[in-house]
């Protein structure tokens, strides 16, 4: 006889438990933990299970042409992100903070393809009207081929997309989803995880690209069961500050090409628009003061030039502060124990602080020695030469080790006028250029280049 089972169910990893508790057992989250509506269960799965034999063929058989097709979003920059454009059949996961600029950027992008196929843009958040100023504000198309729908049904997104009346479809957002046959509330676990099921199969059915909307965390994560993040093809991230600087789109995750591309971009009245030359935006005001020091890094495979800014003052309290502004304060920690033993410097009642300018965030390991450099130059109150830029990764021995891309770096930093470059002595570079000046451990960089 069948009879009615409860469930609680991590809205974090998807685990389900059959009592509640505080903590969940497989990710470890706290107060994760939500109840499920009944659901009326019968004979097992493995008893009711069945099927048929699989038609293999061989590789050499499978027609990939369709696969070559690819859909550009008409900016180079996020067509290089996603591989060279949407391709047929894929779904992309597009997550960002609240406000960052997600819808603003895919009305952009579906107004430019409405321009050569028919695209639909689907909202769970906003009405048609608020749609519509948006589109008006940013110049967008209002073409016949650019339609808009407002639903939350999971079901009746996926009968449209199966239909093909459409090249892309645009869900703006898979947090606000629900099915019919399952109870729970939009954003839930089961929710999201079977309507992106549902979406997804109808889209690699009639091979429709979909572009999904994304939520995050307060950590920064993306909202949702990890599940979600491998069910897509591309999960595009959207980072920076949404109240100005500049935001950057990187691929997390990409079937069809590289993760390493970035594209970035800053707002205007007319919405986002491409950094032509971000190097020269981001030194534009730079002074050249104490703690003040410019890196050679690389945004995904472009290179870049950013100031990292350093600040050291007496602490007040017995324990000093560390802050760090699109830099990893971990790292910086060790960092700062490594100038400590390596060097004569004493930081231990210092508080210091330390800024990426232009709301960038740095997960380049050769951003090491700019830091370093920053928070000696401030904390001695001298500084570097006039068109120096600094790059190396630093080990915990204080020696200096070698970076990538080594010629994109010195490339850049020669094109907006810059005379020397501070780089690790092991790379290879710094016996061939004189544009290199090697250094080899940290005290070395620091008795040498810090000017008074």
């Amino acid at each position: 006889m069948a009879k009615s089972k409860t469930l609680y169910v991590c809205q974090q990893c998807g685990a389900s438990y059959p009592k509640w508790s505080g903590k969940c057992e497989n990710c470890e989250e706290w107060n994760s933990l939500v109840e499920q509506a009944s659901e009326v269960t019968g004979k097992s799965a493995v008893s009711r299970s069945s099927g048929n034999q699989l038609k293999a063929q061989s590789i050499g058989s499978i027609n990939a042409d369709d696969s070559k097709s690819r859909i550009s979003t008409g900016i180079n920059d996020l067509n290089d992100v996603l591989g060279g454009g949407i391709l047929q059949g894929g779904v992309v996961l597009l997550a960002g903070q609240p406000g960052i600029g997600k819808s603003t950027l895919l009305l952009q992008v579906v107004s430019e393809i409405a321009s050569k196929h028919a695209v639909l843009y689907v909202s769970g958040e906003e009405s048609a009207g608020q749609v519509k100023q948006r589109a008006l504000r940013l110049g967008g198309s209002q073409g016949d081929d650019l339609h808009f729908a407002a639903s939350t049904s999971a079901d009746d997104i996926a009968a449209t997309i199966r239909s093909g009346k459409y090249k892309l479809v645009v869900v703006d957002s898979i947090q606000t989803l629900t099915l019919g046959e399952i109870a729970s509330a939009p954003g839930s676990v089961s929710q999201i995880t079977n309507s992106s099921n549902v979406i997804i199969q109808a889209a690699k059915a009639s091979k429709t690209a979909v572009v999904m909307v994304g939520h995050v965390t307060k950590e920064g994560s993306i909202a949702g069961p990890k599940v979600l993040e491998h069910l897509v093809d591309v999960v595009l991230q959207f980072e920076g500050d949404r109240y100005g600087g500049f935001k950057v789109v990187r691929a997390i995750k990409n079937r069809f090409g590289s993760t390493s591309e970035a594209a970035i971009f800053e707002m205007n009245e007319r919405g986002l628009a491409i950094v032509e030359n971000p190097s020269a935006a981001l030194l534009a005001e730079r002074q050249n003061a104490d703690g003040s020091v410019v890196l050679a890094t690389m945004e995904g495979s472009k290179p870049l030039l950013v100031e990292i800014q350093g600040l050291v003052n007496t602490t007040n309290f017995g324990y000093p502060k560390r802050t760090a502004s699109g830099f990893d304060l971990n790292r910086l920690n060790l960092l700062i124990a490594v100038l400590e033993r390596r060097t004569k410097l004493n930081l231990s009642d210092k508080d210091i602080y330390i800024n990426v300018v232009g709301g960038l965030k740095l997960d380049d390991p050769a951003a090491d020695l700019a830091v370093c450099m920053a928070i000696a130059s401030a904390a001695a109150g001298r500084r570097l030469d006039d068109g120096m830029v600094v790059f190396g990764e630093v080990g915990l021995g204080g020696e200096i080790r070698s970076a990538s891309s080594s010629n994109k770096r010195i490339d850049e930093a020669k094109k907006l006028g810059f005379t020397k470059a501070i780089a690790p002595a092991s790379g290879g570079q710094a016996k061939k250029s004189p544009f290199i000046t090697g250094v080899r451990d940290l005290r070395q960089a620091l008795v040498d280049y810090l000017q008074k």
